[in-house]
């Protein structure tokens, strides 16, 4: 087999992965024709953002993919990944901004077009390295059909679903509290909100009531916003107050007299049972407001300054302004007391910033309608999740959801198609833009503003990516898709709205399972971050270990749903095993002779060793097959190590090296296609994991152009052979531990010695068909069955097993004299220890000033001595 010789002597990832990748692109191995003979299979990417480098999250997530879809194709099905990347409206608008400020440049001053227009670089230049980091981990995705959230047919499927939801009247303008980010300045949805404790004050703080009769005391944790109160609620069962509602108070600072409400919203066990009202900066305060017709003042601007309705703390940051009340307030008598008090603060998860819920007017879905349906088809089992525990976090988020604010005040985005005449005020919502008013005729028209939250766009991933709104092949054959692979960080940011929008827009659920994996932290358990400086670029370990032994690492020991943790010693011991595969491939094609193959290609003459090694090689594919079903990766690919390392290189191979080195020419013939056929299928068993090593093996073994596209291995029923597996096991252990006791006897493999076995009729057969392996792996001059143990010499060393007892001469394994030398020399010093702790321990002085766990230590070391010197003693009477 002379082609199978040229695999390099060494294991260096860096020789062929690149290479490799190429050739998998050039060949379209991953570019599907839709085949409707084929089952499909497909999976969408989770979409990276273009703010920067992929992470070890990245490396994980498309790891998984990874192995599904190398997988199923395998199988046989059509199978399509679609890659892309999201351009991640403010994330992206944010770090461009930032990047430009340290060149001296102001967004604004810039403008709009001329800053998009540096985006669009940004974008360029970052989707081209994310594309590159992909291709390293080594994904077998199609990116002949790679996705852009602004590309102009998702840009076409966006405006297409606004549109459609805006004349079904689920999307609607209106003022309501919103979260607000003063640094960003734009609108939040929930699902951007973080929320940290933070140590915060009760300040408490006296409202004088109008008629004089005396003041309410109410307490709050943002006084400046007091500046915006036009109302105090109290609770109408609360009898300490109920006598003054419908009485007013007069506003501390403004002077301003606002009315006393009763509302069940106020707790009457919290505070003080009595609370401001400020219906434009606090979304509860706003439906009391709405209830009881309470006036709106919005006294912050956009980016939290007080504005003119502050009166003269108007131009003040929020947090300047609260210490200038409270002084205030302290002057003049009103503040009664501080208490301490930590509390959640909601913070946008981009800037950190702490956000303002502040009145504004923004574009909102209305939810209601929409969930239901999403809520059915998981609850139904349409869509799964693995774990099911998962569904839990779906259910909480989709039975308490509040509708959706879509806008955003950013530049960087799918502009609201939304358009607006400036001479009759004629609003139009079209998803392309008009050329004139539809109501007057004027051309003095202009867009909206606001860009659409980056998640509306991602929420139509699984069928915009497909061709949607246009009636393609691709959506026709590959929707719904088959998996989703997600983190659980982003269950309700964007599965649950693709779950959703799937419905809406397709009638369908967009995928049937989603995979959720944890995230990886680092080797004390905690989140890999900037801050912590303990993030680990993918990159680097690629360049140092390749990426077989990083994909490994990932997936090795993973459980669905469960986070993992970051060692460079996994990675380490991943390219070991890579290595053990590589040297062992290197020798089985070193030693397989093509024309003796095929000339006993059909013999089944099989040895114990070969029946056995073909049983566990079935058992193995019907057990890693039934684990990838059941997205238990981790699982199937320790299976796979175990098997590859242990079962085929630890012992198959050298079971069978007695027969390379022999004449009989069709034993070779059967071991050299049992060997290759268990190489070849381990292989592709762990293709999907390790797809670069098994791709240079098994071209350079294998008559098939890739291992990609070759067949998943079969299970075959007839090659099971339980009687084999229980003889080998019994030979194994024997082997085992006949090693074992000549390595702790120090006897080097080059001395042999006789093998006595002493065997029951249940295993008898067993270890006569394994005195080969016994002779050859357990160093064993001959092996004797014996039927009395009266038969066994005297000094003979014995070794209980699974079946019987084997023995082995002691002489055959010492050499007497030299022995006994030694273990004199070691009684003499064993000798030695007894009388210095003898010495120690008879010394009164010591006995008394020691501690005592030191003395029972002495006593304890005496006694393990004494021990260890019965036992020489024992060896060298052994040895007469």
């Amino acid at each position: 087999m002379e082609e199978n010789k040229n695999l390099s002597t060494t294991y260096d990832p860096k020789d062929f992965e690149e290479r490799i990748y190429k050739t998998w692109e050039e060949k379209k191995y991953f570019t599907p024709v839709v085949d409707k003979s084929k089952k499909p299979y497909s999976i969408v990417m989770p979409p990276p953002n273009i703010t920067g480098k992929l992470h070890l999250g990245h490396a994980l997530d498309n790891t998984l993919q990874d192995m599904l879809i190398r997988f199923k194709r395998m199988q046989g099905y059509c199978t399509l990944w679609v890659p892309g990347e999201d351009h991640a409206s403010i994330a992206t608008e944010v770090k461009v901004a930032n990047e430009l400020a340290k060149k001296g440049l102001d967004k604004k001053e810039m403008g709009r077009e001329a800053f998009l227009e540096k985006v669009w670089e940004w974008t360029d230049e970052y989707r081209e390295r994310i594309r590159t980091q992909l291709k390293k981990v080594g994904v077998s995705a199609d990116f002949t059909r790679e996705a852009f959230t602004m590309d102009d047919n998702l840009d076409k499927a966006v405006k297409h679903v606004f549109v459609k939801l805006y004349n079904e009247g689920l999307i609607y303008q209106g003022n309501r509290i919103t979260n607000w980010c003063p640094h960003c300045q734009t609108a939040l949805s929930d699902a951007e909100i973080e929320y940290e404790e933070q140590a915060g004050h009760f300040w408490h703080i006296n409202y004088p009531l109008a008629d004089g009769s005396g003041v309410l005391e109410i307490a709050t944790t943002r006084p400046e916003t007091l500046l915006g109160d036009s109302g105090v609620a109290v609770n109408p069962n609360d009898e300490r107050y109920k006598h003054l509602i419908g009485k007013t108070v007069i506003l501390p600072l403004v002077n301003r007299e606002i009315p006393i409400v009763g509302d069940e919203y106020v707790d009457l066990e919290f505070g003080t049972g009595a609370v401001k009202m400020t219906p434009a900066h606090d979304p509860n305060d706003f439906e009391v407001g709405k209830r009881h017709n309470l006036e709106i003042i919005r006294v912050m601007d956009d980016k939290g300054i007080i504005n003119k309705l502050g009166g003269k703390y108007e131009g003040l940051d929020r947090y300047e302004a609260r210490k200038a009340i409270v002084k205030d307030l302290e002057e003049a008598g009103l503040l009664v007391k501080v208490k301490d008090h930590a509390h959640n603060v909601g913070t946008h998860d981009r800037c950190g910033t702490t956000v303002e819920p502040i009145i504004s007017k923004q574009w909102y879905v209305k939810m209601e309608s929409l969930a239901k349906p999403a809520i059915e088809v998981v609850k139904n089992k349409k869509t799964k999740f693995v774990p099911e525990r998962f569904e839990k976090t779906y259910f909480n988020w989709m039975e308490n959801i509040q509708d959706w604010c879509i806008s955003r005040q950013l530049w960087w985005g799918h502009r609201i198609p939304v358009f607006y005449c400036k001479d009759c005020n004629e609003m139009m919502v079209l998803e392309d833009a008009p050329t004139a008013c539809t109501k007057c005729g004027s051309i003095n028209i202009e867009q909206d503003k606001d860009v659409l939250d980056t998640w509306f766009s991602s929420a139509l991933w699984p069928f915009s990516t497909l061709g949607w709104p246009n009636k393609t092949e691709d959506l026709d054959f590959f929707y719904p898709t088959s998996t989703l692979v997600t983190g659980y960080d982003i269950i309700f940011f964007w599965v649950a709205r693709m779950i959703f929008s799937g419905l809406h827009n397709m009638d369908e659920t967009p995928f049937d399972t989603v995979l959720i994996h944890g995230i990886i932290r680092d080797s004390e358990g905690r989140k890999m971050s900037k801050s912590l400086g303990n993030g680990v670029d993918p990159l680097d370990v690629i360049d140092s270990y390749g990426a077989d032994a990083l994909r490994y690492m990932l997936v090795s020991g993973n459980a669905p749903g469960n986070d993992i943790r970051y060692y460079p010693e996994k990675v380490e011991s991943a390219r070991n095993f890579a290595n053990k595969i590589w040297n062992a491939s290197r020798f089985v094609m070193m030693n397989l002779d093509k024309d003796i193959m095929n000339k006993y290609k059909d013999c089944t003459e099989y040895s114990l060793a070969d029946k056995w090694i073909l049983s566990e090689m079935n058992n193995l594919i019907s057990e890693v097959t039934e684990n990838m079903d059941k997205f238990e990766l981790g699982i199937a690919i320790q299976k796979v190590y175990d098997f590859m390392w242990t079962e085929f290189c630890d012992w198959y191979i050298e079971l069978v090296k007695p027969v390379f080195y022999g004449e009989d020419e069709k034993a070779k013939g059967v071991v050299y296609n049992v060997l290759n056929k268990v190489l070849i299928t381990g292989l592709k068993l762990l293709h999907p994991v390790m797809p670069f090593i098994t791709e240079e093996i098994f071209t350079h073994l294998s008559d098939e152009e890739t291992i990609t596209t070759s067949a998943w291995p079969e299970f075959e029923e007839s090659l099971v052979d339980k009687n084999a597996e229980e003889e080998m096991a019994y030979i194994i252990e024997a082997i085992k531990g006949l090693r074992n006791v000549r390595a702790e006897m120090n006897v080097p493999p080059s001395r042999k010695a006789k093998v006595i076995c002493y065997i029951g009729e249940e295993a008898k057969e067993a270890f006569k068909s394994g005195v080969v392996y016994i002779e050859k792996l357990a160093s064993a001059s001959e092996v004797e069955f014996i039927d009395n143990k009266n038969e066994v010499p005297e000094n003979a060393v014995s070794l209980v097993v699974k079946g019987g007892e084997l023995f082995m001469p002691l002489l055959d394994l010492v050499d007497k004299e030299k022995e006994l030398e030694r273990l004199n020399k070691e009684v003499k010093k064993l000798n030695g220890e007894i009388e210095r702790i003898d010495k120690k321990l008879g010394n009164q002085g010591f006995v008394a000033k020691a501690p005592q766990a030191v003395v029972d230590g002495e006593k304890a070391k005496r006694e393990k001595y004494v021990e260890m010197l019965e036992a020489v003693e024992a060896r060298i009477k052994a040895l007469g």
